[in-house]
């Protein structure tokens, strides 16, 4: 099994990077594990410490439209570039916390997505360069208020809504670019979505070039790469489920804005 990097926080409060253990024990960094974070003799037992998203990023860039089919069921062509958007780091929750159904909208979509980590910084890098840029990789779910992404004919209201982006649950460093991505809604057996990552329009490293002849991209930034076809609304009470092959698993169930508590 390949390593797992996680982000923790124990029951004094302290948050902790470290590796994840098959007994679930964690291993603690001293530092991020991308900023050359080395093991530690500090051990954290399975039953101390609570599972956070696997980094704290300055920005969150997503990119639409990155299946070709996923573009078809929107009712638009594939972009000729990668199309990007912001998610606010507010909108990060981790593995089992709520998402937020917010009371103005009346779908709230799930998205399951490849995301991956940056491990230094990165300016106007080559494709070449790009794939050195990518520190690991995890699972993330681009919910997506629907109905107000239509109205309002920009992402930023429909896409940033606290806890619009389930993050986790830990980063390994290399995944196969054949694997496969799945949905699920409570116990459904027949996936939501289901694709291959090698399905996507733009693939990692020039998503990650691309990106970085317009901005920055610092140490822990995360990018979302997109979703496959098979979106469609969650309803309050459901449990929504992203698996990809040599990740894991990342699990999160919606609720009613009077419900909402996000831990940090």
């Amino acid at each position: 099994m390949a390593q797992r990097y996680v982000r923790v926080k124990n029951y004094q409060g302290q948050i902790y990077y470290g590796l994840l253990q098959l007994n679930r024990n964690i291993i603690v960094l001293d530092a991020p594990p991308w900023l050359g974070g080395k093991p530690t003799e500090m051990m954290l037992t399975a039953d101390s410490y609570h599972i956070l998203f696997p980094c704290s990023p300055s920005k969150i860039i997503a990119v639409g439209k990155n299946y070709s089919d996923h573009a078809a069921e929107m009712g638009t062509p594939v972009p000729i570039e990668p199309l990007l958007f912001l998610k606010p780091p507010t909108t990060l929750i981790a593995l089992d916390q709520p998402i937020y159904y917010p009371k103005q909208s009346q779908r709230v979509d799930y998205e399951g997505e490849l995301a991956l980590i940056i491990g230094q910084e990165t300016k106007n890098c080559s494709l070449t360069q790009a794939r050195q840029k990518i520190w690991g990789y995890t699972i993330a779910n681009d919910v997506t208020a629907r109905d107000l992404q239509k109205k309002d004919g920009q992402w930023t209201r429909g896409k940033g809504f606290d806890t619009f982006c389930p993050l986790g649950p830990w980063i390994v460093r290399e995944i196969n670019a054949d694997a496969k991505i799945t949905t699920f809604i409570n116990e459904e057996e027949t996936p939501r979505q289901s694709a291959l990552l090698s399905d996507m329009v733009f693939s990692p490293e020039e998503i990650v070039s691309y990106i970085s002849q317009i901005m920055t991209l610092l140490p822990g930034d995360v990018i979302l790469t997109g979703t496959p076809e098979g979106v469609a609304g969650m309803q309050i009470g459901d449990r929504v489920r992203v698996e990809i092959e040599g990740i894991g698993v990342l699990e999160n169930f919606v609720v009613s804005p009077s419900e909402l508590k996000i831990s940090q």
